[in-house]
């Protein structure tokens, strides 16, 4: 079961949804929209290592956008800083975004009970396509929870991302044991 537009108000007036800057206009039947944000983000390396910790470089899009390119991956950050405490948070593309070609996430559109911050997108697209920080990027869908939760994400002594600021954060894999 999705949450429709009446319940994500709901939620946002008893503060267990919360999402700044939030406009009502971006509230669809059962969604919310959200925005990309002004930092883009590159790997270092051509090839990524698992075990290693792989740095980023961060770039700004500038006011006449930013092409992306097929044969890049990029990290990018939404403009909405949001925190979910009693429902599990999606992020999928919108069909436009997605009819342009772009992919948002490669495989993490599922956020955690207790998720704060901003979201690290994980953009590739089929063919050049021009970005604009502030364009709609993606939805939030919330999803209820069935139980108790007995430890919420940003509550977890090894909760990698919680707190996500506001320019992309590059994969914690490395500090998995494995």
């Amino acid at each position: 079961m999705i949450l429709s537009d009446t319940r994500i108000l709901e939620e946002i007036a008893k503060q267990t949804i919360k999402i700044e800057p939030y406009d009502r206009k971006d509230l669809g039947s059962n969604s919310y929209d959200v925005h990309l944000g002004k930092w883009l983000a590159t790997y270092d390396n051509a090839i990524l290592d698992a075990k290693a910790h792989n740095t980023i470089t961060y770039f700004e899009i500038p006011e006449e956008g930013f092409v992306l390119e097929p044969t890049g991956f990029y990290l990018g950050v939404t403009l909405e800083y949001t925190e979910t405490h009693a429902h599990v948070p999606f992020l999928e593309g919108k069909s436009s975004t997605g009819r342009l070609g772009i992919d948002i996430h490669a495989t993490a559109g599922k956020g955690d009970v207790g998720f704060c911050g901003y979201w690290t997108l994980e953009i590739s697209v089929k063919q050049p396509v021009r970005v604009y920080k502030g364009m709609p990027i993606g939805q939030l869908i919330y999803f209820p929870v069935d139980g108790e939760i007995e430890v919420k994400y940003n509550q977890k002594k090894n909760a990698k991302y919680s707190g996500q600021p506001e320019k992309p954060i590059e994969s914690m894999m490395w500090k998995n044991q494995f």
